[in-house]
Order: C-alpha cells, then structure tokens, then sequence
C-alpha cells in the first residue's frame, strides 16, 4: 500500500487559542486545536484536539475527535473515533465508528460497512436534513426577550407565549 502525503504529515493547523469564522475547504490531513466558527471540507484527515471547539460540519475522509466538542454534522466515509471527554451535538455518517468511553454523543449515527447500504442510508438522511433544514421547525431560535435576531431565516418563539404540551413527564394532575 503506497503512502499520500495527507496519509502521514498534517498540511494544516488552527492552533490552540486560535479562532477562524468562516467555511475552510483544506487539501489534505488537517488538524484542530483551536476555535472554528463554520464548515470544514478537506479531502484528507481530520483530528480535533482537546481544546478544540468546532460550530459547523465537517467533511472529510476520516475523523479523529480526541476531547474536543463539535456542534455540527460529521461526515467522514472511511471512520469516525471518539475518544474519552469529547462531545458531538450532531449527526455521524461513516462506515466504521469507534468511541471511548466518557463521550457525549447527541445525535443519530449511521455506521454501515456495506457499500449498497451506506450509499442507501446516506441518501435519506441527505434528503430529511433537507426536508428539516426547509421546514418551518428547521431553525427556531429560542427568545426569552421576542426580539428578532439579524438572520432572517430564523423562527423566534417567545417562550412565554408558548403552551407546553402535557406528555409523558407532565405529573398527573397538574396541569400547564
């Protein structure tokens, strides 16, 4: 088996202390120690280190999260490793995925091996994140105050105003 450069060196880093707002596109293995407020595409490795806080989604060949938090969805064909003390708040689309103990992991993993079937279930959650992202519930920016924030595309819903419905943790009784 031959060795790619992306394979063995890193091309790129954002160091610890570091902050970076915007969408990155990298050619090759990259590594995050810092703080980066956007997407992340490359065509090699990712590692994300243990100060390192990701808001955005990364796509990549493979993922290695070794204590850092991302909020955004991780897509990465060859494998995704959690290790201990990380947090992902969203969703992991890969073939092969490994986690450590102690991680938090809040969202839904697809982690299929067979070709036909990893194609299939990429297909529909690319068409339900589609169908979310365009939904009126897609992006519903909680406000306590009911101001209207900068980006139009937002939902505010004033908290107050809102009835809670009685389900399964309501106590019986009491009601809203």
């Amino acid at each position: 088996m031959a060795f790619f450069s992306d394979d063995i060196s890193i091309n790129s880093i954002l160091g610890q202390g570091s902050v970076f707002k915007g969408n990155l596109k990298i050619n090759g293995f990259t590594r995050i120690d810092g703080d980066l407020d956007g997407d992340l595409e490359t065509t090699g490795k990712v590692i994300v280190g243990e100060n390192a806080r990701i808001k955005g989604n990364i796509t990549a060949k493979s993922v290695t999260v070794d204590g850092g938090i991302v909020k955004g969805n991780i897509i990465a064909p060859e494998f995704v490793t959690i290790h201990s003390n990380s947090a992902i708040i969203g969703d992991i689309q890969t073939r092969r995925f490994n986690a450590d103990d102690n991680i938090i992991l809040n969202g839904h993993c697809i982690a299929l091996s067979n070709e036909n079937e990893y194609k299939e279930a990429q297909e529909r959650w690319q068409n339900e994140t589609a169908i979310v992202s365009k939904s009126i519930f897609g992006n519903i920016n909680h406000s306590k105050s009911g101001q209207n924030s900068s980006d139009q595309d937002d939902v505010n819903v004033d908290e107050n105003q809102v009835k809670k419905p009685r389900g399964l943790f309501a106590k019986p009784g009491k009601k809203r």
